[in-house]
């Protein structure tokens, strides 16, 4: 899910039931952090290579005046990762699903590759002592190893690719390490989990062309992501991939009734798999009733202090329609003035809900860890898309989860497994499968 920061919503209230007895794995988190405990955690948050697999950027934070080698107002930053220990970053080329046409396709095509040349242009133009692009686990390893941050590239929705499957080799030779068919809302490769609200399908899972785009992706080393098409989508997606899959970004359903999360079938699918599962921080995918509990009253919050202006806020419909013009004014006059305001009172009322928190966070690992095992299972944000939670709101915090992780009993080498290395061997399985691949057609 995208939800722009220009926004008034800084976190859609969406539908869905979570469970919110779940046990952790050690039955306990409530104890007083000992110093040896906090200590114990900064060695192996040290020691571990920490893998964030989904970060959203807005390519105006890629020129020489604003960039991440500042501490900009955004959840990803040099500054941020070197703060909280997170030695790597998935950035992603997002493209909104659009109209279903050759018109729709060159604009969505012409987004991806600004967002690539972006990517491209902070780790060897901005910043290429601080931060290099990363290809293959052994990339990620050197990098890590010279003391340098590693940037990876993960493409939400192939939509941009329009119906040429050419496209896949050259998002591939740009980097693009894992790719899904959708995002919110069908695309020409597979229907999406959106479909549930509604109930209508263009294909009942994937369409002839998606087919053939997981074969192509298959081809050439591009990781499968399960994280925004239909259940159908993905267990069709599933059976067909030659290779691994993952999930870049989703949650347990069977703790949050969400579209987004991924049911205990599909988990268990991806045990068969081979493939991996990268719990999301997004708070509504979390705990849905804690989330919109809170962020109604913090809206009420935001209506009030807006009213006490004389100013209108606007849902996210309403802004969506407003020109390019009209938008900018907006955030100018009204989000920016109404946030600022908002921030304190919030952060200095008492009495508002509890948000969402890495305890209810790591909840959902505790339990894909017990089904699917600590083989599959691993960790990102969605920062900058709309991601985080109390305790992880942005990458100066990273080092909260590890903590979180040893107060419930995971071992160095478990954290070691949800941090990175389940994802790398997937990586490193997808790409020999690819090498093989390509052998037995004679492809190079």
């Amino acid at each position: 899910m995208k939800i722009h920061h220009y926004l008034t919503l800084s976190l859609l209230v969406v539908s869905g039931s979570c469970k919110t007895d779940t046990k952790s794995r050690t039955g306990n988190t409530s104890a007083p952090d000992s110093v040896a405990l906090i200590e114990k955690a900064r060695t192996i948050h040290k020691n571990v290579i920490t893998i964030d697999t989904h970060n959203d950027i807005n390519v105006q934070n890629f020129t020489d005046s604003i960039n991440y080698t500042m501490d900009l107002d955004t959840q990803i930053t040099l500054p941020k990762m070197e703060e909280g220990g997170l030695d790597v970053t998935w950035l992603i080329v997002y493209t909104g699903q659009d109209s279903l046409n050759p018109e729709g396709y060159a604009r969505a095509y012409d987004n991806a590759i600004s967002k690539f040349n972006a990517i491209h242009r902070l780790c060897e133009e901005i910043a290429p002592d601080r931060i290099e692009l990363a290809l293959s686990s052994d990339d990620v390893r050197k990098i890590h190893a010279s003391g340098k941050k590693a940037a990876m590239i993960g493409v939400e929705n192939a939509y941009p690719m329009g119906t040429d499957l050419s496209n896949v080799k050259k998002f591939h030779d740009l980097g693009a390490r894992y790719m899904s068919l959708s995002h919110n809302g069908h695309s020409q490769f597979c229907d999406s989990n959106t479909g549930e609200k509604d109930s209508i399908w263009l294909y009942h899972g994937l369409s002839d062309l998606g087919k053939q785009a997981i074969a192509e992706m298959n081809k050439w080393g591009i990781m499968v992501d399960l994280s925004h098409p239909s259940a159908e989508s993905n267990k069709q997606a599933i059976r067909l991939s030659k290779a691994p899959v993952i999930a870049s970004h989703s949650s347990a359903r069977g703790l949050c009734d969400h579209s987004r999360n991924l049911s205990d079938e599909e988990l268990l699918l991806i045990r068969e798999n081979g493939g991996v599962v990268q719990t999301v921080a997004f708070s509504a995918y979390v705990n849905t009733t804690k989330n919109n509990l809170r962020h109604e009253a913090e809206q009420n919050i935001k209506k009030q202090i807006a009213d006490s202006l004389g100013l209108t806020l606007l849902e996210q419909e309403d802004y969506m329609a407003l020109s390019p013009e009209e938008q900018k004014d907006y955030v100018e006059n009204v989000h920016k003035k109404v946030n600022e305001i908002s921030r304190e009172k919030i952060r200095e009322n008492e009495t508002l809900p509890e948000r969402v928190n890495v305890q209810d966070f790591a909840d959902h690992i505790d339990y894909m860890v017990n089904l699917i095992g600590i083989d599959h299972v691993g960790i990102s944000s969605d920062f900058d898309g709309g991601g985080g939670i109390s305790g992880w709101d942005d990458a100066s915090e990273t080092f909260n989860v590890t903590l979180e992780l040893v107060k419930r009993g995971y071992s160095e080498e478990d954290i070691r497994k949800l941090w990175g290395e389940n994802l790398l061997r997937v990586l490193d399985e997808v790409q020999r499968v690819a090498r093989q691949l390509r052998s037995e057609t004679g492809e190079s």
